[in-house]
């Protein structure tokens, strides 16, 4: 997959990907990073891996930082974000990408902490640092964004449940967006082959996947889908708030 974005349409811009030592966050920020701009690489525990991306981003001619954070601690997203402002002094661009809820082991809130809880605090706590004309994308599912009318598979459905109320929760802040000049958008996929989502679920109901596949005639890879995110950073705002990704026929709703 080519970067979707030009060379230097982002230069001077800075951005931070939150979950992106892997996957499609690190995806994402390489694209933002080629196209010029100064990237933060989020991790939660995966440090070597994301200290690798960011040497591969300035080998390549990029600038790239990476910064450990739980962000369902508030101390740790107090930091991040104090890291952010005394290195580069602000941010034009956060994509909030992280996501959970299907590890094992975690309590029995997590999702919604993750999903919900730590979404609207990272934004608010990242408001200081964004200046009118900067954007925010907020990374979803079709399963998540279309639970309220059609059914999600049972392994998905805490996932599914605390995404949209994450994203319900990020939408009732639009208006003090609007006010301060921040730009929010809504980015919803359907499930995307090669991400940890798409290995857990097809290992508690296996096909699953591959049902989901012939069903919407086509799945996103984690490249293709990245590069979707990659162009909400850039292309204008849908009157919805909402840059909808691959087939919705199946959804009720949609």
């Amino acid at each position: 997959m080519t970067n979707p974005l030009a060379a230097g349409s982002l230069d001077g811009l800075r951005a931070l990907v939150t979950g992106s030592s892997r996957g499609i966050g690190a995806d994402t920020a390489t694209y933002l990073a080629e196209a010029g701009a100064s990237v933060v690489i989020n991790f939660r525990n995966k440090e070597a891996r994301a200290l690798k991306l960011v040497d591969k981003i300035v080998a390549a001619g990029g600038s790239a930082i990476a910064i450990g954070a739980d962000l369902t601690d508030p101390a740790s997203v107090a930091t991040l974000f104090d890291t952010i402002q005394s290195e580069w002094g602000g941010l034009d661009i956060l994509v909030l990408n992280a996501s959970g809820g299907m590890e094992s082991g975690m309590a029995a809130d997590y999702a919604m902490q993750l999903n919900r809880d730590a979404q609207v605090a990272l934004l608010n706590a990242a408001l200081p640092l964004l200046a009118p004309g900067s954007r925010v994308v907020f990374i979803t599912s079709h399963q998540a964004h279309f639970i309220a009318t059609t059914p999600t598979m049972p392994e998905y459905l805490p996932v599914a449940l605390s995404k949209r109320a994450g994203e319900d929760a990020l939408r009732a802040m639009i208006p003090i967006l609007d006010e301060a000049g921040i730009e929010f958008v809504v980015v919803s996929g359907d499930m995307i082959e090669g991400t940890i989502t798409a290995t857990l679920l097809e290992r508690a109901n296996p096909g699953a996947i591959s049902a989901r596949k012939d069903s919407a005639g086509k799945l996103y890879n984690v490249s293709e889908f990245a590069a979707e995110i990659a162009l909400a950073v850039v292309d204008p705002i849908p009157a919805d708030h909402t840059r909808l990704v691959g087939d919705v026929s199946g959804f009720v709703g949609a």
